[in-house]
Formats: C-alpha cells, structure tokens, sequence
C-alpha cells in the first residue's frame, strides 16, 4: 500500500485567475469590482508591456483584453502571449470592431464583446469560461 506524504495532501488547489487589460482605470476598477464581488480572483493591467512582465502566467484561466490599448493592441498582445505558451481562452473589448479586427479574433478563437459593456454579456462569458456554466 502506498501512502501520500503531508506534502502532497496539502498541495495548494490553483486559484483560477481572470486576467483584465484595459487602459482605462474606471473600466479596469468596475470590472474588476464586478467580478471580484461575483467570486472570481482578478489580475489588472493598464497595459501590454505589464502584462509582458509578469513571468508567472500558470494559474491564468480567461483573459478579458480591450483592443485599443497603448503601444500594442489587444490581438497584439494575444499573439506574443500564445508565442510564449498562454492558452487561457480570450475575450476581447472593443467598442465597433472593424472586420479586419473581427477577421483577425476569429483566426484567433477569440469572442468580441462590444462596449459599451451594457447588459451582463461580458459577465456571462467569464462565467462560462471559468466555471463552465452558461450565465
């Protein structure tokens, strides 16, 4: 009979982590305040450079990323985070995509939620993404 040790019965469960990116602080603090309120642990990022920095990226379970973000677009942003291995499924905040940006986030496997974020469309997609139920 082989028994565990202590370590391995303890090991710390992953807490899945939503990932924002926006540029605007008031969408990043309400947002993050919604999901966090709703249960969901919540990393923000004003930008894609400090998203590019953070070296520990395992226990990210959805990324929400706005387009129009400083110095690198959202899609921009996806494709040097799938180079680098990040597989975590993605939404993507935009307000009127153009079709090259919806072409572009098809190719991608990505969903377009379109600001302003009005209804509970955006909530509803974490949702399913996270816990794997509908809204």
């Amino acid at each position: 009979m082989v028994l565990a040790t202590v370590d391995q019965i303890c090991r710390p469960i992953p807490v899945p982590v939503l990932v924002l990116v926006d540029d605007d602080p008031a969408v990043r603090h309400a947002l993050g305040f919604a999901f966090e309120t709703a249960g969901v642990r919540v990393h923000t990022f004003a930008d894609a450079e400090a998203v590019l920095n953070v070296h520990d990226r395992t226990a990210w379970s959805c990324l929400v990323l706005d387009q129009k973000l400083p110095g690198m677009s959202g899609l921009d942003l996806l494709e040097r985070l799938r180079a680098a291995g990040v597989e975590a499924p993605t939404i993507l905040i935009t307000t009127h995509p153009t079709r090259i940006t919806r072409q572009r986030a098809l190719e991608a496997g990505v969903e377009i939620v379109e600001k302003p974020l009005l209804d509970n469309q955006l909530s509803q997609k974490v949702r399913e993404i996270m816990i794997g139920a509908p809204g």
